[in-house]
C-alpha cells in the first residue's frame, strides 16, 4: 500500500461548517457533475467526523443523483469511525494528496487542508490535486472558520486557478477585510501593500463604508450597494451561476483568479 501523502490535520469538523461551499459547489458546478455518467467527488481531509462529507454527498446528490463521493482522511482512525456511515455511492478511505480512488475525480473539495502548509507547498499541493482531475475537473480549495461562518474558497481547474470567492454571514464580520483571515495560503502573507489581494479588500473595506447609509433597510442591502461600488472599479460578474444578486444576497461575492493573483 503507498503511504499517504500529507500530514494530519487538527481535524475540527462540524454540522453545516462548509455549507456555504457546499452550496455554491451545487449551484456553480452541478452541470458539470451533470454532464458525465457516475461523476466521482472526492472531500479530501474530512477531519474528526464524517458529516461534511455526508453533507456534501446529500447536497450533490439533489443536483447530480448519479455523483459519487469519496471522503479521504490521512488518519486511519478517523477513517474507521466514518466507514459504518458507508451507504451506496458515499465512501470513505485512508489517503492524501496521492487520491487513491478508481478513476480521476470530476470536484475534489479540499477545505482547511492547506492552512498548515507552507506557501510553497500549497503551490505544489495545488498542482499536484489539479493534475489528479478528469478532463474538465476541478478543484476547491479553501478556509473557514470553525462555524463557517467566514470563508473564502479558489475553484482550479486543471488550466490553473480560475476564481475565488469570498462568503460570509452578515453578522460575523465588522467589515469584508475580516475575511483575510480565511484566504488560502497561496495568498494570505501576500496581503500587504502593492499586492492585488490587498488592493481589492482595501477598495472593499472603502465599498462597504460608503455603503453605511443602507444599513438602515439591513446588512444584506449594504452587502448589497457595496458590491454595486466595488463593480465600478473590479471584474466582478454580474450572472449566474456566478454572480448576480441571487448570490450576492447568500454573503458571496466571487472574482476572477487573475484580479487577485500574486504579482
Amino acid at each position: 500500500m503507498v503511504k499517504p501523502v500529507g500530514t494530519i490535520t487538527r481535524g475540527t469538523t462540524g454540522h453545516n461548517r462548509l455549507r456555504r461551499c457546499d452550496r455554491w459547489v451545487a449551484a456553480v458546478h452541478g452541470p458539470r457533475l451533470r454532464s458525465v455518467a457516475r461523476p466521482l467527488v472526492v472531500d479530501l481531509g474530512y477531519g474528526a467526523s464524517h458529516t461534511t462529507t455526508l453533507e456534501l454527498f446529500t447536497r450533490l446528490r439533489r443536483v447530480a443523483p448519479e455523483v459519487e463521493v469519496v471522503g479521504i482522511e490521512i488518519d486511519p482512525a478517523r477513517v474507521a469511525v466514518a466507514k459504518p456511515h458507508e451507504r451506496e455511492g458515499l465512501s470513505f478511505r485512508l489517503g492524501g494528496f496521492e487520491l487513491p480512488v478508481p478513476r480521476p475525480p470530476m470536484l475534489v473539495r479540499a477545505f482547511n487542508v492547506l492552512r498548515q502548509y507552507g506557501e510553497e507547498e500549497a503551490w505544489r499541493h495545488w498542482d499536484a490535486l489539479r493534475s489528479r482531475l478528469a478532463p474538465g475537473g476541478v478543484l476547491v480549495e479553501g478556509t473557514c472558520s470553525e462555524t463557517g461562518r467566514r470563508a473564502v474558497w479558489v475553484g482550479l481547474t486543471p488550466g490553473g486557478p480560475e476564481t475565488i470567492t469570498f462568503a460570509a454571514r452578515f453578522d460575523a464580520f465588522e467589515r469584508p477585510s475580516d475575511l483575510a483571515d480565511r484566504l488560502p495560503k497561496t495568498l494570505i502573507h501576500r496581503n500587504v501593500p502593492g499586492e492585488r489581494i490587498h488592493a481589492f479588500l482595501s477598495d472593499f473595506d472603502r465599498a462597504w463604508a460608503v455603503s453605511a447609509p443602507y444599513g438602515a433597510h439591513g446588512r444584506r442591502q449594504r452587502w448589497l450597494a457595496a458590491i454595486r461600488v466595488l463593480s465600478a472599479s473590479w471584474p466582478v460578474p454580474a450572472r449566474a451561476p456566478l454572480g448576480g444578486a441571487a448570490r450576492w444576497r447568500l454573503g458571496e461575492l466571487t472574482l476572477p483568479w487573475e484580479a487577485v493573483a500574486p504579482r
